[in-house]
């Protein structure tokens, strides 16, 4: 049901009604709204007004803003959506706007860089750009000074390019010094340029992450689309089209230590609210249309189904973390997601339980029936945002008359759809608090230290950035300081590693001495007993290099904090078997029925190992049956079947047989069968274990003896 909101203007209301009824009558889709006309659009937190930051022809099919210093800014524009240009034909571009005067609005543009294939995301690095641009990441450079790159080097090669809705993105730059990318799970033989006798790296079914300054690159957790957001203490969200804000729980390099998990599956979906959502615009003709086809045809299958026109997230973008000082104190780290197709901004409040290392993700108070930001105008496409300088939430609006890949919709419905209508158009907006900040009062925003890029900075007015509460300033400081690679640094990090009292800042002076080759074990023991938990998993991180430090490890295995436990048996992995199982034993018998926990256990090699099973049953794990329980022997013998290690699967049965619960014998059969199903030598497998199946069948139950019978006949799971 539609909302009405007493903070429209009615002479607003009346022009737009005006102009969609004139336009609706030579087709199905309403004209466009000029600029200045679209504001009167909105719909805004009562708290905030809505800016306009630079439009049309200074910006046009903007996607990402990335801010070089305070007014100044890279947006990358992909006038080539949503159809793949022929080669010479490439309409993406890169452009510089700048607000010259002050004024808190653009007034001037100029194209850094041109004709690249569907550009998506730069970041700033060294001087230059890097860029992605599927099947690329290249870094651009302007190296004459006149404002144009002129360089162009191919870093990596080899990223999914069909598809301009799933093709590598979403470049962002982490407190631990990984440059991290959204690859939406597509496969492709990633090669590193720098590097060309390194082998490809497959990454289907992940994202991906690299690091210059070490010439290191890897898949990484995933897979998000359009969307991805780092937070303070290196957590990511990540964004799809009708899953809105997803948790990667587990990094990528820890569920491949050994190739038999039963899943590598670590992105799961933390919203407590699900898929509706509050627009302001009925659905398009085109949705509503196939909509009541696909309806009709559920219909007539007798499927239990439910398709949606409107009101739930299907065009989910840009998933992006607020985190300046300009916004009142509740607003910092609440996430900001666009839905292209609903013409609105959501806003998620994240949370982490001290009991649970996944976040929750929930609506205001002030918004169970409404949204952060919604318009009436249909044209409006928020597919990203930015944290600026001055502490204010940037909003890309690409503006398009049809956001949607034509892939998605049936040949007839788009007889009378042009998907270039607004490609020579585009907005930027700025949401600001009603409190006397901002450009527009004549008063000074939330942030003002230098009015110049950080390259341009001395190393110690760097280093004091670090300190800043809007995070932009903080992380591109730290950034300059790793690509600077000026050791004179070093005394006044450490110092404000030990000495500062914002945990945040403590973890940029931590990650930038690992930059400067300058970390000690010394400062990553201190990390481990830091008061705040973040700052202690990252310790937990860099501990793995220093094998030493394996008692300090150990203690975090009892942190109060979820977080830092997982963490803790995830690094304990890495240190020798023999003295991590009696700890991560004593993890899964107090975390059994997380199943994180579980997972993180099983990731290493001493927590799949024949040893853990037996530390377990030696403490009496077995002698009390939970779900959580069950289930971690059920996994557990699905990667002793799937392993296939000589007498394994034998002892298992055997340990297991002898608590004599039928249930804990369920487990484990019903591992097996799976686990067996990945091999193929399949029947080798099950003759090595034969006359013990036929045996324990003799008095079996028949839920058992299925089992038993399944595991034994050759066609089986």
């Amino acid at each position: 049901m539609r909302k009405n909101y007493s903070s429209y203007n009615p002479a607003t209301v009346f022009l737009l009604f005006t102009l969609t009824a004139a336009s609706c009558t030579s087709g199905h889709y309403p004209d466009a709204l000029e600029a200045e006309e679209a504001l009167g659009s909105f719909q805004l937190d009562s708290a905030f007004r809505i800016e306009l930051f630079a439009s049309e022809p200074l910006v046009m099919d903007p996607v990402e803003l990335v801010f070089e210093r305070p007014g100044r800014a890279y947006v990358v524009e992909m006038e080539d959506y949503p159809f793949k240009p022929a080669p010479g034909e490439e309409k993406g571009r890169i452009r510089l706007v700048e607000d010259t005067d002050g004024d808190g609005r653009a007034d001037t543009s100029f194209v850094f860089a041109d004709r690249l294939s569907e550009v998506t995301s730069v970041l700033p690095w060294k001087g230059g750009l890097l860029v992605t641009t599927a099947p690329y990441i290249l870094f651009l450079k302007d190296t004459t000074g006149d404002g144009r790159a002129d360089s162009c080097e191919v870093l990596f090669s080899g990223f999914f390019e069909n598809n301009s809705e799933a093709q590598i993105t979403n470049l962002r730059f982490g407190v631990d010094n990984w440059i991290y990318a959204s690859n939406h799970g597509q496969a492709g033989e990633v090669r590193f340029q720098r590097k060309p006798d390194a082998p490809a790296v497959p990454v289907g079914g992940a994202d991906f992450r690299f690091r210059l300054d070490r010439n290191l690159f890897e898949p990484e957790t995933g897979p998000a689309q359009f969307g991805q957001a780092l937070n303070d203490w290196n957590h990511r969200f990540i964004t799809q089209n009708t899953i809105h804000i997803q948790q990667t729980v587990i990094p990528w390099r820890y569920l491949h230590r050994h190739a038999y998990l039963p899943s590598d599956r670590a992105a799961t979906d933390i919203s407590d609210h699900g898929l509706p959502m509050f627009q302001q615009t009925p659905a398009p003709y085109w949705r509503a249309e196939r909509t009541r086809r696909r309806q009709r045809e559920y219909e007539e299958r007798g499927l239990d189904r439910k398709e949606y026109a409107e009101d739930h997230f299907t065009g989910a973008s840009g998933g992006t973390i607020y985190a300046g000082d300009a916004f009142p104190e509740e607003f910092y780290g609440n996430v900001f997601t666009g839905d292209v197709s609903g013409n609105l901004v959501h806003r998620d409040i994240l949370s982490l339980p001290d009991d649970s290392p996944v976040y929750r993700a929930s609506r205001a108070e002030s918004e169970r029936d409404r949204e952060f930001l919604s318009s009436s105008d249909p044209w409006f496409r928020p597919v990203g945002f930015a944290t600026g300088p001055d502490g204010f939430l940037y909003v890309i609006d690409m503006y398009r008359q049809h956001i949607e890949t034509p892939l998605s919709i049936p040949e007839d419905l788009k007889a009378d759809m042009d998907f270039m209508n607004g490609s020579d158009r585009g907005r930027i907006y700025r949401i600001v608090p009603k409190n006397g900040h901002g450009p527009a009062s004549g008063t000074p925003a939330g942030s003002s230290p230098p009015d110049r890029p950080f390259d341009a900075m001395e190393t110690e007015t760097l280093v004091n950035l670090l300190k800043h509460p809007n995070r932009w300033w903080r992380i591109g400081a730290q950034q300059q300081l790793v690509e600077r690679q000026d050791v004179s640094a070093v005394p006044a990090l450490t110092d404000l590693f030990f000495r500062h009292d914002d945990p945040r800042t403590r973890l940029h002076a931590l990650y930038t001495l690992e930059g400067l080759g300058a970390l000690r074990l010394e400062l990553v023991i201190r990390a481990m007993e830091d008061p705040h938990g973040g700052v202690r998993e990252h310790g937990l991180i860099l501990a793995e290099r220093f094998p030493e430090s394996l008692p300090q490890v150990i203690g975090c295995a009892g942190d109060a904090s979820a977080r830092v436990v997982l963490q803790a048996c995830l690094s304990l992995g890495e240190f020798p078997a023999g003295q991590t199982i009696p700890v991560l034993a004593d993890v899964l018998e107090r975390h059994a029925g997380d199943p994180w926990f579980r997972l993180a256990v099983l990731s290493s090699e001493a927590g799949a190992s024949p040893d853990m099973l037996d530390a377990l049953a030696r403490r009496g794990f077995f002698s009390e049956t939970t779900p959580g329980r069950a289930a971690f022997l059920e996994d557990f013998s699905y990667v002793a079947a799937a392993r296939a290690q000589p007498g394994e699967a034998t002892d298992l049965l055997e340990t297991i047989q002898a608590f004599s619960r039928e249930e804990w014998m369920h487990a484990v059969l019903q591992g097996m069968i799976r686990g067996i199903g990945r091999r193929e030598n399949r029947g080798a497998a099950v003759a090595e274990i034969k006359d013990r199946l036929e045996a324990l069948k003799t008095g079996a139950s028949p839920g058992l003896a299925r089992l038993i019978d399944q595991l034994l006949t050759p066609a089986g799971n």
